[in-house]
């Protein structure tokens, strides 16, 4: 039998001992025995320390039992990704909701009181700047026209009775003063007519329709209410019969721009001091996961609400296909200057363990997978950064991460 160097020098002192102290042979064999197997099962841990310290981490892995052997055939429907450094960017992710561009978006109020006759639009309908909305019987319409009519009267009558002034006075049959009273009547008359006309005007009757109240002499007391703005109806509340006054909520009609919406945020006291005023944003919508929309902050607040601890922040989205609806929760990316280099994983191969912990697939050859923990960074355009318990250039499974824990749990 082969004794080590480290054996030898645990029984020299005992062999010492008993040539001095003459102690009797069979204590000094069982000493002697005893003290070899504790050399012996000394050297084997220290060997067995070695043999681990060395021992590459999938091995250590495969002692904790957390690995899958394959199939040849399951192998094939796997593709190993060998792991590569990239670029991140800080990104900063958080939540806001979608709302309407309150620019653009109008009430359509009757600027005189009076009840609703008819309707012309619905919600959801896309109408043009100037197009009529609703009808109202308005009694501050008749009125104005009765004011048009009477001042319309009074100069016709006005001019004729300056007409005849003039022919009198070249016939030296009136005095000047009396032909520069007629004029100053006739001008005083004119001024009214024209007062008048503005007063029905502002009713939204255009030039022709005044001069044929003019005309025929005839009260036209339906109010036509048109749009301000291009854009989508987005509230109705304009029932025939409805008695309606200017300011008076709610609107009969509201009409906004749905192209140009905004982006609400509020954003915690720490993440409000990384926003900024022209800062581009990638928003996205739980509801359409394949959309995104580019976003550009307009406003940024200078309070932090006491309740919340918030800072109001305002974006201008764009929306051009007309998806987005008001109320809409979203969330949003703000991506940072600093560029960070560091090994990059597809999201898919990343999976969620029991205990929170982030885990991947780690194979050499296809067919022996191992589990490995690892810690997670930074995420830019699919990939996840790992900045602990993976090594560039170690080979990784990516959609079949999944499978991989699923034979796993089984197994166990």
């Amino acid at each position: 039998m082969n004794v080590s160097k480290f054996q030898l020098n645990v029984v020299k002192p005992i062999l010492k001992v008993f040539q001095e102290s003459k102690i009797k042979r069979k204590y000094f064999l069982a000493s002697a025995f005893l003290s070899l197997t504790v050399a012996v099962g000394l050297s084997s841990c220290k060997k067995e320390s070695d043999k681990a310290a060395v021992e590459p981490p999938l091995a250590k892995a495969a002692a904790a039992f957390n690995f899958v052997d394959l199939t040849e055939k399951q192998a094939a429907g796997l593709k190993p990704k060998t792991v590569e450094q990239t670029n991140f960017v800080s990104q900063l992710a958080a939540f806001g909701s979608v709302d309407f561009n309150e620019n653009s978006a109008v009430q359509v109020f009757t600027p005189y009181q009076g009840k609703i006759i008819q309707s012309f639009s619905d919600v959801g309908d896309f109408v043009s700047k100037g197009q009529p909305l609703y009808t109202v019987d308005s009694s501050d319409l008749a009125q104005a026209e009765s004011t048009l009519l009477s001042a319309k009267g009074v100069f016709d009558q006005s001019n004729a009775t300056l007409n005849r002034a003039k022919d009198l006075y070249q016939m030296r049959s009136i005095s000047l003063k009396e032909l520069e009273q007629n004029t100053a009547d006739q001008n005083a008359a004119e001024a009214s007519l024209k007062a008048a006309r503005e007063g029905v005007r502002i009713f939204g009757k255009t030039t022709a329709d005044i001069q044929k109240i003019e005309s025929e002499r005839k009260l036209d007391t339906v109010l036509v209410v048109t749009s301000p703005i291009s854009g989508q109806v987005v509230s109705r509340n304009a029932q025939p019969g409805l008695l309606v006054q200017p300011g008076n909520a709610n609107a009969p009609y509201v009409v906004a721009d749905v192209v140009n919406k905004w982006l609400i945020i509020n954003a915690s006291e720490e993440d409000s001091t990384k926003l900024h005023v022209g800062q581009e944003l990638e928003v996205k919508v739980p509801v359409l996961p394949e959309e995104s929309f580019k976003a550009r902050i307009k406003v940024v607040g200078s309070i932090v609400d006491p309740s919340t601890r918030t800072v109001l922040v305002r974006a201008d989205i764009s929306d051009p296909k007309r998806v987005l609806r008001s109320g809409m929760y979203a969330t949003y990316i703000v991506k940072g200057d600093k560029v960070v280099k560091g090994i990059g994983v597809p999201e898919d191969a990343i999976v969620r363990e029991g205990d929170g912990t982030m885990s991947v697939w780690v194979t050499e050859d296809g067919r022996h997978w191992v589990s490995r923990t690892v810690t997670l960074g930074l995420k830019t355009n699919g990939l996840v950064q790992v900045t602990n318990g993976l090594e560039e250039g170690e080979k990784i499974a990516t959609t079949g991460a999944i499978f991989l824990s699923s034979m796993l749990f089984k197994n166990k």
